[in-house]
């Protein structure tokens, strides 16, 4: 059985009005798409920064000045049969260079191509259960406000989907679960010892790696970090309920525009 869905019904109404809009949902996925490419360019932007003197550096720089050339893009209106072209060119490149960005363990943490239902390596089994746990966060921050969480502009109905979640946590995917991977595999948190190989051929975490990864997920959640839009000092676990909470506004009218969280 399942209780009564909470939130503001004239809210969701209004919100199920512009996923039905082909214009307004276009330019919603205008706003996420910008969020998450600029925060997948400052990703690659920030290890040229740490590690520019590596051999690496040059296909790092070209990767970056392509994201640029996505976002400019997305300056003009376009389809979502459009954007969702834009973001898939962008997400190839991010993911091409994703490999460099490791440098610690490389023997046991290469990265390819993502991969997903099974991931086939270690670093893809940490990305998709750290998406996991963001998209469990923001799922939870959009109902927390009155959003529907199934219902999205860019990723469309499907059943047993949360299109809007997967939506939101676009943004955040970079900042919070890349980097969270990026780093407990660069520190050494993470070890090879950590995986195993599933009959199925795709790898999993045993119970300690995975318990592991959650205590270090949610001591990043407690870093603080500055809210471009509100110029405030958060928590980056409050970060979900932020920007679902401009959402609601928007979608409300008493914001115009949804300013995605654009990591400086």
């Amino acid at each position: 059985m399942q209780g009564p869905v909470s939130g503001n019904v004239l809210l969701r109404r209004e919100q199920y009005r512009w996923a039905d809009d082909h214009e307004r949902s276009a330019d919603m996925a205008r706003f996420i798409l910008t969020g998450k490419i600029a925060n997948s360019r400052t990703v690659l932007r920030r290890a040229l920064r740490d590690h520019g003197s590596k051999p690496c550096a040059e296909t790092l720089e070209n990767a970056a000045r392509s994201l640029r050339c996505s976002l400019d893009q997305l300056q003009v209106p376009a389809s979502l049969d459009a954007l969702r072209g834009i973001e898939g060119d962008a997400a190839g490149t991010y993911f091409s260079v994703f490999d460099h960005l490791i440098t610690a363990q490389k023997c046991a943490f290469q990265f390819r191509n993502r991969s997903r239902r099974p991931p086939l390596d270690n670093v893809n089994c940490l990305l998709s259960f750290a998406y996991t746990l963001l998209m469990h966060d923001v799922r939870s921050a959009l109902e927390s406000v009155g959003l529907d969480p199934a219902v999205g502009f860019l990723h469309r109905d499907r059943p047993g989907r949360s299109g809007l979640a997967l939506d939101i946590m676009e943004e955040f995917r970079p900042v919070i679960s890349d980097r969270l991977v990026l780093s407990q595999i660069n520190l050494g948190a993470i070890k090879e010892s950590g995986f195993i190989r599933a009959e199925t051929g795709g790898i999993q975490m045993k119970d300690d790696t995975r318990k592991a990864f959650l205590v270090a997920y949610q001591k990043r959640k407690q870093e603080v970090i500055n809210h471009p839009f509100l110029n405030e000092k958060v928590e980056i676990g409050l970060l979900p309920f932020i920007q679902a909470l401009l959402l609601a506004r928007h979608v409300r009218g008493d914001l115009n525009g949804y300013p995605p969280f654009i990591w400086r």
